[in-house]
């Protein structure tokens, strides 16, 4: 599943957005106030961020300023009452990647995470690998013919930046970004050991090795 984090501080609302998105088969964890929302951010590693502006402690501007700063380029929707066009300017200013007014249509809201989410390459259709094998990337589901493989976590979790990163050198900060949260430790032998159980599925060619740059797949 697409993994969401939610800033909002409306408990009704966040029980409608929740509940709403859930049933759209997302994945979401639900921050009311912006401590919080780090302290999810740290343990966690997300797709989407949907953020509200106006929160306790920390707002949702100075939150996603925070966040781009230290590198993290999760794309995000602002969730506003604001009408004015300098607190907009300012949510694209600090990182937002789009914006939705309260009251929220959540079907609106859902056709912009889906937008957002496809234009950073997550795909909502099954995707073809070889003859035999095909992904899920929403649910993070490999398939041979109609088999599910049942991948661990982080091997399904890795083939996804793969595929997301298609035809692109996959670097080792890449995969550490990716699997591991800002609180959990890696290790050298653990990519390794991911690497060759997806070689080992999708056979030794489907990965590339490029010595002392990264990994690289093409299909």
């Amino acid at each position: 599943m697409y993994k969401i984090l939610v800033l909002e501080d409306d408990e009704l609302f966040c029980d409608s957005l929740e509940d709403f998105l859930d049933d759209e088969g997302f994945d979401v964890d639900i921050a009311n106030d912006g401590d919080e929302c780090l302290e999810l951010n740290y343990s966690k590693n997300y797709d989407l961020y949907i953020f509200d502006i106006n929160v306790p402690k920390i707002n949702g501007l100075d939150l996603l300023a925070q966040l781009r700063a230290s590198q993290d380029l999760t794309p995000t929707i602002f969730l506003t009452s604001y009408k004015d066009k300098d607190t907009l300017h300012q949510g694209f200013k600090n990182g937002c990647d789009d914006y939705v007014k309260k009251p929220v249509d959540l079907d609106e809201l859902l056709f912009r995470i889906k937008a957002l989410l496809k234009r950073n390459n997550k795909s909502f259709e099954m995707i073809k690998l070889t003859a035999n094998f095909t992904f899920d990337s929403q649910n993070r589901r490999l398939f041979e013919n109609d088999s599910d493989v049942k991948l661990p976590m982080k091997v399904a979790e890795l083939l996804q930046l793969f595929i997301e990163e298609k035809n692109n050198i996959v670097t080792k900060d890449m995969i550490v970004s990716r699997l591991w949260s800002v609180e959990e430790e890696y290790s050298e032998g653990s990519i390794r050991v991911y690497i060759n159980q997806l070689k080992k599925i999708l056979g030794k060619d489907f990965i590339i090795n490029l010595k002392g740059i990264g990994y690289k797949v093409e299909f």
